[in-house]
């Protein structure tokens, strides 16, 4: 290829890369959403309660979750790009054979499989990020990314929702999974780099010198705290607003999707702060615990107000959750970007995401049980929601320090 044509393409490299890892998570959300969406005529069809219900979730959630820190350690060893490419193939096919299993055992194996492919979205797009894109863009590009897992669940609870309603749930998760699959065909195209622009391979950090980091902590807690409480809504308000709200398929379709919506776009315009706000010579601690904070405060309130409010004061707080959720959302991943690189970021997000998603073997189990403990009322699961969100302000405002590069070399010697 001649110089002048390759200069051309280099610019437009950090975007392509960011849009397909994008688009990837987009489809990682629907796919992963499909159960919530047909959750009321899942249960229905095999027999199922609200017990049930939250093993199966939890079944996705324990794989995806322990699956997280082999595929940081397997994109530093073989490729952000191609473990990505790997994990999607897996989830793909997981969601398709879902629209053939023919009981609770077979969902539980399917879940399993497709938290196991799912496992590797953020620790692979965190390291290409740290890689491929400039530090005066990296808040708008985990907001781009933020956009894609955010507006997932917009897309596949409207279309999925309206399409379960006129077909039946099966055909919904062949067509999704097959079209999941078409996602890597341009991802083989793409071209990557793996490694920090212009340096030479550098050794690999140490495990425990990212372990011994309190940045890592801190992330981790208020992730976990977090993500308690968007894995509630995400597994759980579907089947909320049908059983205990009156809502047809197409209403909570409808309302949902519209409220994710909202999320990914306050994700977009969450990315594009942050980057503003460090440009303008403030701190990367200002810009990522600010909007961190408010999210959990914003959360805190609405948890515990939905169950109690009429039903339009019911969908404002929901709306409100989704805007703070979504401004804060490209901070999650900018925060272990910055402090990791490029050597350290798949592993660092590994060992986050995996406490950061323990909530979704607990958290959506323990939910199902309360419910059924309390003759489905959803009361004491929202109410436990809200409190787990002061343990995220503990963790962004008093044990996450400074956020700033580490450095490695130090840190190992």
């Amino acid at each position: 290829m001649p110089a002048d044509a390759h200069r051309r393409r280099g610019p437009s490299a950090p975007l392509l890369i960011v849009g397909l890892m994008a688009t990837s998570l987009f489809i990682n959300y629907i796919d992963r959403g499909n159960l919530a969406t047909g959750a009321a005529r899942i249960t229905a069809e095999l027999g199922l309660d609200a017990t049930h219900y939250g093993a199966l979730l939890s079944a996705f959630y324990f794989a995806y979750t322990l699956c997280h820190l082999p595929a940081g350690a397997l994109a530093d060893r073989f490729g952000g790009k191609a473990v990505l490419a790997v994990g999607a193939t897996l989830w793909s096919l997981s969601t398709l054979l879902t629209g053939f299993v023919g009981g609770f055992a077979g969902l539980v194996v399917l879940r399993m499989m497709l938290g196991m492919g799912e496992s590797v979205a953020f620790t692979t797009t965190s390291k290409l990020i740290a890689a491929n894109v400039p530090a005066g863009r990296i808040g708008l590009a985990n907001g781009i990314i933020g956009f894609g897992y955010l507006v997932g669940p917009a897309a596949g609870t409207l279309i999925g929702g309206l399409l379960m309603a006129r077909w039946g749930w099966r055909p919904v998760f062949i067509l999704f999974g097959a079209v999941s699959l078409l996602w890597l065909v341009p991802w083989s195209m793409v071209r990557v780099r793996e490694g920090a622009a212009n340096a030479p391979a550098e050794p690999q950090v140490p495990l425990r010198a990212i372990l011994r980091q309190r940045g890592l902590w801190g992330a981790s807690i208020g992730h976990f705290a977090g993500n308690w409480n968007w894995y509630f809504v995400l597994g759980y308000l579907p089947m909320y607003l049908e059983k205990a709200r009156g809502f047809s398929t197409a209403q909570m379709a409808a309302v949902l999707s519209s409220a994710y919506l909202v999320n990914a776009l306050a994700a977009l315009a969450g990315g594009w702060l942050i980057d503003r706000v460090m440009a303008s010579g403030r701190s990367a601690s200002l810009a990522c615990k600010l909007p961190l904070a408010l999210h959990h405060v914003v959360g805190l309130a609405t948890m515990l107000a939905m169950p109690v409010l009429p039903i339009g004061g019911c969908i404002a707080a929901l709306f409100a959750y989704e805007v703070f959720l979504g401004i804060c959302s490209p901070a999650y991943f900018t925060v272990p970007q910055i402090y990791a690189g490029p050597r350290a970021a798949a592993r660092w997000v590994g060992v986050q995401n995996m406490v950061g998603n323990l909530p979704g073997i607990i958290g959506t189990l323990f939910a199902g049980v309360l419910i059924d403990a309390s003759g489905g009322s959803y009361a004491t699961a929202f109410t436990l929601a809200g409190a787990i969100n002061v343990l995220g302000l503990v963790g962004w405002l008093v044990v996450l320090p400074a956020i700033k590069p580490v450095n490695w070399e130090a840190e190992a010697a």
